[in-house]
């Protein structure tokens, strides 16, 4: 099994004591496997996602990928881990505005010892001729549309051949066409890619497109 949550919770403290957001989630996901999860805003949707891609800490509970606990790895460790086994699409496309979309997408391989310079490029390049973008390489973000600088996000997350491939909100600045389009392309990636993909969502249509669909509710997480 490639991801599997045991337990996972994650509670913040405040004034008035601890605020639970995730109680008890219990999640298996092999490579192959495209989870669609949804939930009302609030719910705790983005802190799983969080959690499984390792950006935060539960409280109680266990994440491995690939049989490894991250959250027993030094800091420095973690880092290096998240970097080469998670990829992250998020619903603003953080591309760096300065930059060409060849060079966005290799930005994570700046800190990767898994691949060389030229290797990088050549599968970065790959990448874009497969999301559409190959005409477009040299183009800065603010040439894009919004569909087009989340093609070049979904590359940017795949550079390094992640095992793990995280979605929040893919889709939530796009409109339905190019939304679609995403969606496709995220899930067709995923296939050829034969990773472990999770999206939180609140679109139905796109949670639709899934083989496997869940949904976070006061904090606990409900297999459909």
């Amino acid at each position: 099994m490639s991801l599997v949550a045991a337990g996972l919770s994650k509670e913040y403290p405040t004034r008035a004591g601890p605020l639970p957001v995730l109680r008890n989630v219990d999640l298996t996901l092999a490579r192959g496997d495209a989870l669609a999860v949804t939930g009302p805003s609030g719910s705790g949707k983005s802190t799983l996602l969080h959690l499984l891609g390792t950006l935060d800490r539960p409280t109680a509970g266990r994440v491995t990928l690939d049989g490894t606990d991250p959250f027993a790895l030094p800091e420095a460790d973690l880092a290096a881990f998240r970097n080469r086994r998670v990829g992250f699409v998020f619903q603003d496309h953080h591309l760096l505005p300065q930059c060409s979309v060849l060079e966005n997408v290799l930005v994570p391989t700046l800190v990767s010892r898994d691949t060389t310079p030229a290797d990088a490029e050549a599968y970065a390049r790959q990448l874009l001729d497969r999301v559409g973008l190959a005409g477009r390489l040299d183009h800065r973000p603010a040439e894009l549309s919004g569909g087009e600088r989340q093609r070049v996000a979904v590359a940017r997350a795949l550079v390094l051949k992640p095992v793990l491939l995280l979605a929040d909100e893919p889709t939530g600045n796009l409109d339905r066409k190019n939304a679609a389009a995403v969606g496709e392309l995220l899930l067709g990636l995923h296939r050829q890619e034969n990773t472990v993909l999770v999206v939180v969502t609140h679109s139905a249509d796109l949670a639709r497109m899934f083989p496997r669909r869940a949904e976070v509710n006061d904090g606990t997480l409900v297999t459909a």
